[in-house]
């Protein structure tokens, strides 16, 4: 009985050593991931990544990770218009089935989701902010962006008409997709500016925008999108996605 009690010691002493130089490990591996999707992907700050699954070491000598959660503060994405770029917040992505090189110097994974957020603020810069014309006397540009309610995005217009600012803005609930990469804000229906009838696309030249939304981390694309009330939540995924080299 007295050797029975100190082999179960020992097996239990030496599973204890095992977890704690796999959580090691894991760390370990955690900062170096981090360091290297920084240098790939040009970051700012550097991301927040987290492995998952245990243990650590059987899936490194399988050459193999399952989960790995990135999570990314700010991010600019290329806007597809020339230098010009647009903040997104918050880029939390899950990579399943990460394969790396046997350096480390690469890892890929099979498959990506994640979700992050565009600020009201950001996507405005989309919008004509500066007055434009929309008929002979009426001037008129975008204001403000904000939470509609049921996934809508509520676009705010200033309107000027024969000199004379209207003494409210105007407003119009607006549906919002992802087409190709591409966010598109229509408006539901038409805003008035001072009874005045302005032709419909001249009126949508106004409250109706696009952003290109390009190079997101490691090959991802926009799939979803909707207004929320700190901005436009989106939805990501993508396959193969390469996390380092």
């Amino acid at each position: 009985m007295r050797a029975l009690r100190i082999l179960l010691i020992f097996v239990v002493i030496l599973g204890g050593l095992f977890v704690i130089a796999d959580r090691v490990a894991v760390n370990f591996a955690e900062d170096e991931a981090a360091d290297r999707l920084k240098t790939t992907e040009n970051l700012s700050a550097t991301p927040d990544v987290s492995i998952k699954g245990f243990p650590f070491l059987t899936q490194v000598a399988g050459g193999s990770l399952d989960d790995i959660e990135v999570g990314i503060k700010d991010y600019e994405a290329a806007a597809g218009d020339g230098d010009r770029t647009i903040r997104i917040d918050d880029l939390q992505a899950d990579m399943k089935g990460v394969e790396f090189s046997g350096d480390y110097s690469s890892a890929t994974a099979s498959s990506a989701t994640g979700t992050a957020t565009i600020a009201y603020d950001e996507l405005l810069k989309t919008a004509k902010s500066e007055p434009t014309q929309v008929a002979p006397g009426v001037t008129a540009n975008v204001i403000g962006l904000s939470d509609g309610g049921n996934g809508k995005i509520k676009v705010t217009v200033e309107a000027t008409v024969l000199g004379t600012k209207l003494p409210e803005p105007v407003s119009v609930l607006s549906s919002v997709k992802v087409d190709n990469g591409t966010v598109r804000v229509q408006a539901d229906g038409l805003p008035k500016f001072g009874g005045v009838d302005i032709a419909e696309n001249r009126v949508r030249a106004i409250t109706d925008f696009q952003q290109k939304i390009d190079d997101l981390p490691g090959g991802i694309e926009l799939d979803t999108v909707q207004a929320a009330p700190n901005g436009v939540e989106i939805t990501v995924k993508g396959s193969d996605v390469r996390l380092a080299g």
